[in-house]
């Protein structure tokens, strides 16, 4: 099963790569100025966001699961929102066909 997902994953974000490449970029600038993963880097912002109650977190291995729980204490500034933020472009909706 897990196989069929991966696939369906790779194919409903294909499409997308070039738009989300400047964002992924950006958080590993950030990540590496702090010296912590990107994984907390990511997660720490979407809990900076007032909608996100509770992001998903698909953990396969145990250092993803301290990732989840250290970004809880990762404070971002108002600066590093907006950089993380700024190169963001909208994508079409995808899956629903």
């Amino acid at each position: 099963m897990r196989g069929q997902t991966d696939e369906y994953g790779k194919k409903l974000y294909s499409g997308t790569e070039e738009l989300d490449k400047p964002v992924v970029d950006r958080v590993g600038e950030i990540a590496k100025a702090r010296d912590i993963p990107r994984a907390q880097i990511a997660l720490a912002w979407l809990l900076h966001k007032p909608a996100v109650t509770a992001p998903i977190v698909g953990a396969t291995k145990s250092h993803h699961l301290e990732d989840a729980v250290a970004a809880v204490d990762v404070k971002l500034s108002d600066a590093e929102i907006k950089d993380l933020e700024a190169p963001y472009v909208t994508h079409p909706i995808a899956g629903f066909e």
